[in-house]
């Protein structure tokens, strides 16, 4: 046991010294791929200054515990593959730390029904859970599932959309506040004076959705704050399918064709699509996500803008700050903002999600 508490101490002051992972220090020491060559050589030099001797599988066979971590995420639907990202980054870190004790397991729920999101917390709930990696789609049923989390003094990590009041162990993914004032920033360069803008929110459950209205609150205080004299209408389309999207779209569009979208989601293909199918032009179209099919949109200019805010880093950082937190790493980040990027057409080529 002794010998497994120094190893342990040892990886742990490494990553500290070096400022990166438990699991980029794991990566080093097995000279797998994945890191830099310049975190590489720091890594490895400060290995030698402490000479280090790590001994993987007697700590492995030290252990006898298990830290068990459910990670809860929307399932990737036909309408949106952006949940794919997350899930290839939560897969990552589990793969770098399953030889250290720790298993993951996944449940997954459908992002247009909240009964489903409630279920899987039941099922949680029930198994005996070390930790909990969630994305808090529902804010309502989110806020009921961690009061019961910290009930029973079971730590979480949040990604995608956080909870502020929620004693988590840390948030890693964009601040939604500022993503969409980022995409009024967008706008104000894009419309003129007296031209039309137009909200679109494409989700079931639009009212528990609250990643989505702290975006079109960004936006509304980005054009406020610049005061500018155009008018700003909103749509929120609660059938999700392509052909409710097209005909309520015909419906706003036979009245009054606006100058800008902004979708406030990866659903913009939907938005996208609608206009290349009807041949409308002169629209302005800004939406969210670095997937297949908003690219393709992005590529042929039917898409300006593209937000990304990184969705398969935030899942590995995500299992890894729980990861650190479970085994008494130093202090985990709280706050970890994904960086808000700008993707057009002429740089999609030279981005990595």
């Amino acid at each position: 046991m002794k010998k497994e508490q120094e190893t342990t101490k040892g990886i742990k002051e490494i990553a500290r010294l070096a400022k990166v992972s438990i699991g980029t220090v794991d990566r080093v020491i097995n000279n797998r791929t994945g890191v830099s060559v310049k975190t590489k050589e720091k890594v490895l030099q400060i290995i030698a200054e402490l000479d280090y001797q790590p001994n993987i599988m007697a700590r492995m066979l030290a252990s006898k515990k298990v830290i068990r971590i459910a990670a809860l995420i929307p399932a990737v639907s036909n309408e949106t593959g952006y949940w794919n990202a997350p899930l290839k980054g939560i897969n990552e870190a589990a793969s770098e730390i399953r030889n250290f004790g720790v298993s993951a397991d996944f449940y997954f729920f459908d992002q247009n029904n909240k009964k489903t999101f409630r279920d899987q917390c039941a099922v949680i709930l029930d198994n005996g859970y070390d930790g909990i990696l969630l994305a808090p789609m529902f804010e309502e049923e989110a806020m009921d599932f961690l009061d019961n989390c910290a009930k029973r003094d079971l730590p979480f990590v949040l990604i995608n959309s956080d909870l502020e009041h929620q004693p988590r162990v840390a948030y890693i993914g964009p601040d939604l506040f500022q993503s969409g004032y980022l995409a009024g920033h967008l706008t104000k360069y894009l419309v003129k004076e007296a031209q039309q803008v137009l909200i679109v929110n494409i989700s079931r459950e639009i009212t528990f959705q609250h990643h989505l209205l702290k975006k079109e609150e960004g936006f509304r205080a980005c054009l406020a704050a610049h005061d500018l004299s155009i008018e700003v209408g909103k749509v929120d389309i609660n059938e999700t399918s392509y052909d409710a999207v097209q005909q309520r779209l015909l419906e706003l569009f036979d009245l009054n064709k606006p100058d800008l979208v902004f979708v406030t989601n990866s659903r913009v293909s939907s938005v996208a699509r609608f206009l290349q199918e009807n041949a409308i032009e002169g629209v302005q179209l800004i939406g969210y996500d670095f997937l297949e099919e908003n690219i393709a949109y992005l590529k042929n200019g039917t898409i300006d803008f593209l937000i990304c805010q990184k969705p398969q880093e935030q899942g590995y950082r995500g299992l890894m700050s729980l990861y650190q937190h479970l085994i008494s790493a130093p202090t985990v980040e709280q706050l970890q903002y994904m960086p808000i990027d700008i993707i057009t057409k002429e740089n999609y080529l030279y981005y990595r999600n």
